[in-house]
């Protein structure tokens, strides 16, 4: 049975972990310092550990922090783990802005969810409404090896499914991609598009839509166009009214360099400016 420490089980992220691999397989440890996180976790009837010496004598060391914070916290925890063990973090910034703490003898996994699909369904109301995933809902997760063997990425892959799960797919790649992943695909990128339609939807309101009305019609709107594009009805397009539409979008408010957001520069500054 694998020793595995959770490090952060008290935060947002960790608490998800924490419901996942409460009752798994593993032979779990769960460090938190905060007293607010501290209670969540005895609420869930988990036994914590305010100090870090499970981190020495255990084969897997996740780390639930937030990129800010893990290079300190992978400073702290990373000289104390055993030789041969794993180390494993949420989301690549860190590990690609070279601030976690480097120890040759370890290995270093790094693991991150998709989220449920826009275009995934569930049976159940409950699963419906687990827009995040880890609880009820479907989702994929990417997975990369940072360092390590073909077994440490199998050791890695089988616990991420565990504490991600439901998971559907596991995608193998490197750390770099999953930079262009994110923060540049879904946070730079993403984001900051639908905070616009978002912003759009106020607008339009405040110039005498009713609301319902106009939440209604954009978010039908956004399924059925994204269906289109993303191919979800093979063979489908725009009319020739909605493509002069879009053509005209692209030209009066995107630049015609925004592509620029993912050139290895550019993906290193958002990076450095998350962590």
């Amino acid at each position: 049975m694998l020793k595995v420490t959770l490090v952060g089980a008290g935060g947002k992220m960790g608490l998800r972990l924490t419901r996942n691999l409460k009752n798994s397989s593993y032979d779990m440890y769960y460090i938190e310092v905060s007293s607010t996180g501290i209670e969540k976790l005895r609420e869930m009837g988990v036994i914590v550990s305010e100090s870090p010496d499970p981190v020495k004598y255990s084969d897997i060391v996740i780390l639930a922090v937030p990129d800010v914070a893990l290079k300190d916290v992978s400073g702290r925890m990373l000289p104390i783990m055993k030789s041969g063990s794993m180390v494993v973090t949420l989301d690549p910034a860190a590990a690609l802005a070279g601030k976690l703490h480097e120890r040759p003898d370890v290995s270093y996994f790094i693991t991150h969810p998709t989220h449920p699909s826009v275009f995934n369904w569930e049976p159940k109301e409950e699963a419906m409404k687990d827009h995040f995933g880890g609880t009820a809902a479907k989702q994929s997760i990417v997975c990369a090896l940072m360092r390590g063997t073909d077994d440490d990425y199998i050791k890695g892959e089988q616990l991420a499914r565990i504490f991600y799960a439901p998971v559907t797919r596991a995608h193998r790649i490197t750390v770099e991609q999953m930079g262009l992943l994110e923060p540049a695909l879904v946070e730079t990128l993403a984001s900051t598009c639908i905070y616009v339609i978002r912003e759009g939807l106020s607008e339009v309101v405040r110039r005498g839509v009713p609301a319902e009305a106009a939440r209604d019609f954009l978010l039908g709107h956004l399924r059925i166009q994204m269906a289109v594009l993303f191919n979800e009805l093979p063979g489908a397009v725009f009319s020739d009214a909605a493509n002069k539409a879009l053509q005209r979008g692209l030209r009066e408010f995107i630049k015609e360099d925004w592509k620029k957001v993912f050139e290895p520069e550019n993906v290193k500054e958002q990076i450095l400016a998350i962590t």
